[in-house]
């Protein structure tokens, strides 16, 4: 059967020769140039442990599509790594690359006229990036995640990337010995596979998988297991069934499927950055998600979870209970789901958990009864107010406390704050405040790992909160709010925040503000001048002319 549609301009049109031509150089026969062709993205290179196999899962995605009678054909695309990049000036490529990899995605498969696309992904943006080319495209496609990371162990103490963060604060405070310092970054993270808690990279495979364009159990398959070469068969026969019946991303991924992804990512305790790339992503089939649809569901969803970095447990705990399905079949039980949604499987998303066994509790304690939750309601807290007229975005598991109030220790960037937190200038009462960090103005809206663990680290997480226009890695956690929007750079009134003012955040109320009197911010702000951007060419310069609010996503292709 030939469900050959797109690249059928290149195989059938006989004014095109030179494709023709090329297309039996790279191997074709002529049995070949009736058959579907499927473009399969990967995000592989051997720089980032998150990344280094996907290469070899996307071979063995190619020859599963193959074997399907179909034409695989690999071509890559960028990563940047998070972990590595996190504290350095290169993190500020870290969220552009979201887009760079949409871009990119879409330019190849639209040049080549590849009927369907199988994107094989690790690190956080590749994800994203991932479906949001797959929302632009519009053909048949299906994410396959690179998988969780083993956890790492050190002197019988169980370890993650964030792990080697927080060693850092404890040996600036002296609390950590050398040795101890060496061995916790050594042995953090022991092979392949994406950051192990619930942080940026498994929270968009879960929200992904939940949406419908990834198949059951992809986010919670570790990385380095015969689960997930399983799945990479699999995706090639469900490649199959999409392009026979015609089932495309804007198909799946509808307002009621974005939806099922909110709330498995308030129920699982997901990364704040699930905000910026879910409304990113909708906005690529035509959909407007808001960050109050956020609220909306976080007010109705309990947290359940119990992962880390607030919580006790990593992904691969998770995998071995059941897995991702295990949660969806139960939220999905006690009506927390729209069953009826189409998944890349061409099921629904009723039909996929139908086998799922129940959780039983107690055998278990990684996932909690909703009538015993974590958390009545969702982690994830949208906060507006005088410092954030537009909105800003919490992450408050229930262990942070409701109600912060205190003094502003003031910091232009993270590196300030670095070298604030080795002079002792932090003190416990104080707001901190990171600035000129947001999406213009860095520009690139660098995630604030390095300075959280500091924090946490030097044994001030419970006792300071900190506030910022820049993002936060899902591996945060403490009293943190971020995305505040406007952004300093854009004359946001966190650019006018100086050291000793008092702030209040007020999760409750849903407040963030500046407790300073109108006129004299209006004073200060009189004598605001805009800084000069950073950069004066390349990726970031682009990025800084093109790229749209937090509240908005993040995205470089709208007016």
């Amino acid at each position: 059967m030939s469900i050959n549609k797109y690249s059928r301009t290149l195989t059938q049109d006989s004014t095109l020769p030179g494709a023709q031509a090329m297309l039996y150089a790279i191997g074709l026969k002529e049995s070949d140039m009736g058959k579907a062709q499927v473009g399969i993205a990967s995000a592989g290179y051997d720089g980032n442990s998150c990344n280094m196999h996907l290469n070899a899962l996307a071979n063995e995605v190619k020859q599963a599509v193959w074997n399907q009678e179909m034409i695989g054909l690999v071509f890559n695309t960028i990563g940047v790594s998070d972990g590595m990049s996190n504290g350095t000036e290169g993190m500020r490529y870290s969220l552009v690359s979201r887009e760079v990899i949409a871009d990119s995605i879409e330019t190849v498969c639209g040049a080549q006229y590849y009927d369907g696309l199988i994107a094989v992904v690790g690190c956080d943006k590749n994800m994203p990036g991932a479906l949001i080319a797959m929302g632009r495209l519009n053909r048949p496609a299906i994410m396959v995640y690179g998988g969780t990371i083993a956890a790492g162990h050190w002197k019988g103490k169980s370890l993650n990337i964030v792990s080697a963060f927080e060693a850092l604060g404890e040996k600036l405070a002296n609390q950590l010995s050398d040795e101890d310092y060496k061995g916790i970054i050594q042995h953090a993270c022991p092979g392949a596979g994406a950051c192990g808690g619930m942080y940026t990279a498994n929270t968009m495979a879960s929200a992904i998988e939940a949406l419908g364009m990834a198949l059951p159990g992809s986010s919670s398959n570790p990385a380095l297991t015969k689960e997930k070469s399983q799945e990479c068969i699999e995706a090639a026969r469900a490649m199959w069934v999409i392009l026979e019946k015609d089932i495309k991303p804007k198909d799946v991924m509808t307002g009621r499927a974005f939806e099922n992804a909110l709330t498995v990512v308030m129920a699982l305790g997901g990364s704040t950055n699930a905000v910026i790339h879910l409304i990113a992503m909708a906005k690529a089939v035509g959909l407007r998600l808001t960050q109050e649809d956020f609220q909306r569901v976080s007010d109705k969803t309990p947290l359940i979870a119990d992962f880390k970095p607030s919580g006790k447990y990593m992904m691969e705990d998770l995998h071995k209970i059941g897995g991702t399905p295990f949660v969806m079949k139960y939220l999905l039980d006690k009506g927390f789901l729209h069953g009826d949604c189409l998944t890349v499987t061409g099921k629904t998303v009723a039909e996929n958990l139908q086998a799922i066994p129940e959780i039983n509790f107690e055998n278990q304690d990684l996932i909690f009864p909703i009538e015993k939750p974590i958390k009545k309601s969702g982690h994830i807290q949208i906060l507006y107010g005088n410092l954030a007229e537009k909105g800003s975005v919490a992450k408050i598991t229930g262990k942070e406390g409701e109600r912060f109030k205190g003094t502003a220790r003031v910091f232009n960037g993270e590196f300030e704050l670095t070298d604030g937190i080795r002079s002792g200038k932090i003190k416990a009462g104080d707001v901190v405040v990171i600035r000129y960090v947001g999406p213009k103005g860095a520009p690139g809206m660098p995630e604030m790992l390095k300075p959280t663990s500091l924090i946490m680290g030097s044994g001030l997480g419970k006792s300071v909160a900190l506030i910022t226009d820049g993002r936060f890695s899902g591996g945060t956690h403490g009293f943190v709010v971020g995305h505040i929007t406007p952004e300093a750079f854009d004359g946001g009134l966190l650019a006018l925040v100086e050291d000793g003012d008092w702030i209040e955040i007020d999760i409750k109320k849903h407040q963030l503000n500046l407790l300073v009197d109108e006129k004299v911010l209006a004073i200060r702000r009189s004598h605001y001048k805009q800084p000069s951007l950073p950069v004066s060419n390349g990726v970031l310069f682009k990025y800084a002319k093109l790229v749209k609010t937090a509240a908005d996503g993040c995205v470089t292709d709208e007016n």
